[in-house]
């Protein structure tokens, strides 16, 4: 099973901004019940995608800068990020075959 990435302030630009293959971002943080909800569909789609989109998690809390820049307000915030640009944004608790549209047509549309 591909491991899934942690994103920091840090790392972010390097391995989501310059990444050559589409990245997922799920933000989060510890105490939020929706993020906690998400993080087995999130799994479920770094098992899917693999090969296809690198997939990710960033932790609100102790990466602020990069939530700051990107305006994520609520959490969870899942952006799918391809050549360094922002694709698809969801807010909020998302079912996995809500995220997998959402996530197939925006592949789709940039391909």
């Amino acid at each position: 099973m591909p491991e899934i990435v942690h994103f920091t302030d840090q790392n972010f630009e390097a391995e989501v901004l310059k990444s050559t293959e589409p990245v997922l971002v799920d933000f989060w943080a510890e105490w939020c019940a929706p993020c906690r909800m998400v993080a087995p569909v999130i799994e479920q789609i770094n098992m899917e995608y693999e090969g296809a989109i690198k997939v990710g998690k960033l932790d609100v809390d102790a990466s602020p800068v990069i939530s700051a820049q990107l305006g994520v307000m609520s959490i969870p915030t899942i952006i799918l990020f391809k050549d360094g640009v922002a694709i698809q944004r969801m807010v909020g608790f998302q079912p996995k075959p809500s995220l997998k549209g959402k996530i197939d047509s925006a592949l789709a549309a940039t391909v």
